[in-house]
């Protein structure tokens, strides 16, 4: 198990490396962005510049980058956006707003989602499992942005329950307060309505092959309550497939949404990464795209590694 992880890390690092080259290449070959008019701070990012090497072969810049990054821990500064500024310290800014709005969205998908998979599990082939398996299809099928928009027409503008756009921290207070957390309502259903979806399948896929197994039929024979049965094996054993799916999801509240939080003015770490493509800020766009391809990365690791904790008899690498 440890050479399985040691040697998972050190792909990951390899796949981050080869993704932020590529990205770095390409990035470049645009034509680069003139600097504003910004006072005396133009100063500031035309050093940066000069130590980041943009006047000189693009290998010998990445090479200036990522030397930078590793011994300094130094993103660069914003050139199109936050001029001058510090990359790493307006990212850590937004991030917040992300992490929450994420957050908030899986706390409310998760016992949804399980508790429509076990119910259409126990309800398997009848009317309710057909119901909610067709439901499930269309919320899986339907993009999160599509959501978004019909709940900001109904719940928003229509019945007014909601702004439109997120309240700014000033109006609301502390980013915990009440009228914070209604505000990210709208972006917390658009996003947990797919998560509530794939969860509510992975559930009833697993538990319904879960219950047709030769132990059930033991543990019944042996003197459990059906719900008995369900509640010390069935759920026990569906777990193994269903809580590396709930690890991920919970890693991944890092990455948030793009475009969500750029349908509802999140001031998140999506809105950011869009805004940094839109006027070419190398600085911002590397940073972000290390970022969320780390995050990507370490999820996909987390979750492989969870299996082997969750069920010991898993040996994730194994030869045998």
């Amino acid at each position: 198990m440890t050479k399985y992880v040691i040697k998972r890390i050190l792909l990951m690092f390899m796949t981050l490396f080869i993704i932020s080259t590529m990205c770095f290449v390409l990035i470049k070959l645009l034509p680069l962005p003139a600097v504003r008019e910004m006072g005396r701070d133009v100063n500031l990012v035309l050093a940066k510049r000069e130590k980041m090497g943009y006047n000189k072969p693009i290998m010998v810049q990445y090479y200036l980058f990522l030397k930078n990054v590793l011994t300094e821990w130094d993103w660069g500064v914003g050139e199109q956006m936050y001029e001058a500024y510090s990359v790493w310290d307006v990212m850590m800014q937004k991030l917040p707003y992300t992490v929450l709005v994420n957050l908030y969205s899986i706390l409310f998908a998760i016992p949804l989602g399980l508790a429509f998979g076990v119910y259409a599990a126990l309800k398997k082939n009848k009317w309710q499992d057909h119901l909610i398996s067709t439901l499930v299809m269309v919320f899986i099928s339907v993009p999160s942005y599509v959501y978004a928009f019909i709940i900001q027409y109904f719940l928003c503008f229509r019945l007014g329950w909601f702004p439109l756009q997120l309240e700014s921290l000033g109006s609301a207070g502390s980013l915990f307060s009440w009228k914070m957390f209604s505000s990210m309502i709208p972006a917390i259903l658009s996003l947990g309505f797919g998560t509530v979806a794939g969860l509510t399948r992975y559930t009833r896929a697993e538990l319904s092959e879960v219950l047709t197994g030769d132990y059930m039929l033991l543990a019944r024979t042996k003197g459990l309550t059906k719900a008995q049965a369900i509640r010390r094996h069935a759920m026990r054993n569906a777990m193994v497939v269903i809580l590396p799916m709930i690890i991920g999801e919970f890693i991944g509240i890092l990455g948030g949404s793009l475009i969500i939080e750029n349908i509802f003015g999140i001031p998140g770490v999506g809105n950011l990464y869009i805004n940094s493509i839109n006027v070419r800020d190398y600085n911002f766009f590397m940073a972000l795209t290390v970022f969320y391809t780390f995050i990507g990365l370490a999820s996909g690791i987390l979750t492989d590694i969870s299996y082997g904790f969750i069920d010991p008899r898993i040996r994730m690498g194994s030869k045998k």
